[in-house]
C-alpha cells in the first residue's frame, strides 16, 4: 500500500521538521543542542535510583511477589515503583491529579490524543535528540517506522510499543454446516445463504427457532466485510489507486452499506448488535445462539472458553473463516499500521534531573534488549521457561506465576513468537489471523487539527450508519449525510489536514 520506502529515522525527522517548521529541541525554546544524559556525571554504583511508572492496567502483584520488579531493580540498581489502575477513567483521574500538583511519574502511559493535549501544555520531554544515542536499543527493537507513531509536529514525544499483529477474524460453527450439508462459504452470496440457513433451518437440530446467522459487537460486526468491497471501516484513511482517501468518500462504501442493509432486512443478522456491549456477542456464541461472529482468537479459542462452549454442546466446533470474496476482493478487517496501541511518555521536568533521566533510558533499553525482553515476556529461565533446541518452551509455572509480565513490556514484544509460546494450543489460530490479507489504514499517524471535534463527528457517524444499516434512513440520503459531516462536523477540515500529514510521511502520490 505504501508508495515510498521507509525513510531512515534521522531523514524522516528532518523531513517532518521542515514540513511542520519545527526543530529538534528538548526545552521548547528552539535550542537545537540538548545535552545527553549520558554526558552527565554518573551516579555512584551503590546509589539506588527510585523510578515511578504509571499505567492503565490490572493484575500487578504485590512487590514481594513481583519477581520482574525484583530482577529489574537488581539489574539496573533502581527501586521501580509501579502504579497500575484497572479503569481507564481512574488512570486519567490520577494522572490529572499528578499533573495539577506538578509531580508526574517518571514514565507513564499515553495514547495519541493525550500526547497532543500534554504536548500543547509543554508537559512532555521531546525525545527526538536522544533517539540515536541514549535510546538506540529501543529504536532498534521497535523499528524506525514505529517511532514515528509517537510524533507530534515532527518531534517524538512518546515511545510506542513494537507493532502487534491482527487477531480478529470471522468464526463459524463447522458442526452446524455439517448438520445442514453446507460447505464453508467462500463468497458474499454464499455467506448470506449460510447466515440465512443458520437462522431459518434449525442448524442445532433442537426443533426450536432459536438461532441467528451472524452476530458481533455494534457496528464492528461488519468490519471484516468492508474488505469484500475493497474498502475499509467508516472514516479510515487508506491508499487506493495511489491516492489517499477517506473511506466515507469511497463509492464502494455505499455498496457495502447496501449489502449490510439487505442482510439486516432479511433477519439473518443479530438485530441486537448495537446493544451487544462488551462480550455479549461472545456469550451468544458460547450459548449456541449464533452460528457466525466476528471476534478475536483469544475470546473464542482459549482453553477456558472452549470448555464453556463444550459444556453447552460437546459437539460444538468453531473454526476460522476466511473473509468471503466480493466485488473488491477478500480482505479481512483493516489494519491500522499507524496505531501504536500503548505508548509511554517522560515528563519534561526530568530534563532537570539528568541522572534520573538516564536511568529511565536504561530501563527502556533494558526491556528492549534480549535479556530484558525475555524477562518481561516469559519470566525467569529455568522456572517459567526453558530453551530447547533454540526455542522457548513454557513450563507449568509460566501460566501460574508469569501472567502479569506483560505489564513491564514498556516497548512491546515480538508478538508472534510471544503468543505462540504463551498460547501454544492456539498457535494455528494466531497464525491464521495474522496472515489473513488486510487493507492497511493510516489513521494512527494522523493528528486532529484545531477546530475538529472527533467525539462529535464519530457519534454522528455511528448514529447515521446505524440508520443506513437498519433501514431507518434511506441510502439515497448518503450524500446529505456527507454534507453534514463536511460542514456541521468540520470533517473536511480533518480530511484535508490528514491527507497533508500523510503525504508528508510519504504515503500516496
Amino acid at each position: 500500500m505504501r508508495n515510498k520506502k521507509a525513510i531512515a529515522l534521522p531523514s524522516a525527522i528532518l523531513l517532518l521538521s521542515a514540513v511542520f517548521a519545527g526543530c529538534a529541541s528538548s526545552n521548547g525554546t528552539g535550542d537545537t543542542e540538548t545535552p545527553s544524559p549520558s554526558a552527565s556525571p554518573s551516579q555512584s554504583t551503590d546509589q539506588v535510583t527510585k523510578l515511578e511508572v504509571m499505567l492503565s492496567a490490572s493484575g500487578l502483584p504485590s512487590p514481594d511477589k513481583d519477581f520482574v520488579k525484583q530482577e529489574l531493580d537488581k539489574a539496573l540498581n533502581i527501586d521501580l515503583v509501579m502504579s497500575a489502575y484497572g479503569s481507564a477513567d481512574d488512570y486519567q483521574n490520577q494522572l490529572n491529579v499528578r499533573m495539577a500538583s506538578g509531580n508526574l511519574p517518571d514514565l507513564f502511559g499515553v495514547n495519541k490524543a493525550q500526547i497532543q493535549q500534554y504536548q500543547k501544555q509543554n508537559l512532555l520531554l521531546d525525545l527526538t535528540p536522544y533517539l540515536e544515542s541514549d535510546l538506540q536499543e529501543v529504536v532498534n527493537f521497535i523499528g524506525e517506522d514505529t517511532v514515528k507513531k509517537g510524533m507530534i509536529d515532527g518531534k517524538v514525544y512518546a515511545i510506542p510499543k513494537a507493532p502487534g499483529i491482527p487477531s480478529m477474524t470471522i468464526w463459524i460453527r463447522k458442526d452446524w454446516l455439517d448438520n445442514l450439508n453446507l460447505e464453508v462459504p467462500k463468497t458474499l452470496d454464499e455467506f448470506f445463504e449460510v447466515a440465512r440457513a443458520f437462522t431459518e433451518d434449525d442448524p442445532d437440530q433442537n426443533g426450536v427457532n432459536d438461532t441467528i446467522g451472524y452476530t458481533g459487537g455494534s457496528l464492528s460486526t461488519f468490519a471484516p466485510l468492508y474488505g469484500s468491497f475493497g474498502t475499509v471501516n467508516p472514516g479510515e484513511f487508506f491508499v487506493k489507486d495511489g491516492e489517499i482517501i477517506n473511506s466515507l468518500y469511497d463509492p464502494a462504501m455505499k455498496e457495502a452499506l447496501t449489502f449490510f442493509n439487505e442482510m439486516m432486512s432479511a433477519g439473518v443478522v443479530d438485530p441486537e448488535i448495537m446493544a451487544n456491549s462488551g462480550l455479549l456477542h461472545q456469550e451468544k456464541a458460547i450459548k449456541g445462539q449464533a452460528g457466525m461472529l466476528f471476534i478475536d482468537w483469544a475470546n473464542i479459542s482459549k482453553d477456558e472458553i472452549v470448555e464453556q462452549i463444550h459444556t453447552v454442546n460437546p459437539n460444538a466446533e468453531w473454526i476460522q473463516l476466511a473473509t468471503p470474496e466480493g466485488p473488491g476482493g477478500a480482505y479481512a478487517n483493516s489494519w491500522d499500521i499507524g496505531n501504536a496501541g500503548a505508548m509511554f511518555a517522560i515528563p519534561k521536568s526530568l530534563e532537570n534531573d539528568p541522572d534520573k533521566l538516564s536511568k529511565v533510558f536504561e530501563l527502556l533499553n533494558y526491556v528492549s534488549s534480549e535479556e530484558g525482553s525475555m524477562l518481561v515476556q516469559f519470566g525467569l529461565e529455568g522456572r517459567h521457561y526453558n530453551i530447547e533446541d533454540g526455542q522457548v518452551v513454557a513450563t507449568e509455572l509460566m501460566g501460574q506465576e508469569a501472567g502479569f509480565t506483560w505489564l513491564y513490556q514498556f516497548t512491546g514484544r515480538p508478538e508472534m513468537e510471544y503468543l505462540q509460546v504463551k498460547f501454544a494450543r492456539q498457535a494455528e489460530y494466531i497464525e491464521f489471523a495474522s496472515n489473513h490479507p488486510r487493507l492497511e489504514v493510516l489513521n494512527g499517524f494522523v493528528d486532529f487539527p484545531e477546530g475538529y471535534n472527533p467525539a462529535d463527528a464519530n457519534r454522528y457517524l455511528e448514529e447515521e450508519f446505524t440508520k443506513f444499516i437498519y433501514g431507518t434512513r434511506p441510502l439515497s440520503e448518503y450524500d446529505d449525510f456527507l454534507n453534514t459531516m463536511d460542514t456541521t462536523m468540520n470533517y473536511k477540515l480533518y480530511v484535508d489536514s490528514a491527507i497533508e500529514q500523510l503525504k508528508a510521511l510519504g504515503y500516496g502520490n
